[in-house]
């Protein structure tokens, strides 16, 4: 998969340094598949969730992080839509359009 965009996750980790070996696992792994749909996914992230609107939800570090990202599987590409503490994650209102 090619994820768009890894600054996102460095900027995050800069600031959250905590984060920076969980968000570099998470990129890691996503980068080494190719995914075909969210089984697939489910087999690398078992605690990953569907929010609908090709959206899925990561849990990283325990869940103290999440990612919010956009995963096209005809093309292999993951956009990272959202990077953020659980609180923070818990403030968005309409996840399927973020």
């Amino acid at each position: 998969m090619r994820v768009i965009a890894k600054k996102t996750l460095v900027l995050f980790y800069t600031e959250h340094a905590d984060a920076k070996s969980a968000l570099e696992d998470w990129y890691r792994k996503v980068s080494d598949n190719d995914w075909q749909n969210f089984a697939d996914i489910k087999k690398n992230f078992n605690s990953v969730d569907s929010v609908g609107n090709q959206r899925f939800v990561f849990n990283i570090k325990g869940n103290h992080y999440r990612i919010v990202a956009l995963i096209l599987f005809s093309v292999q590409i993951v956009y990272i839509r959202f990077v953020g503490t659980h609180s923070e994650y818990d403030k968005i209102n309409d996840i399927k359009n973020i």
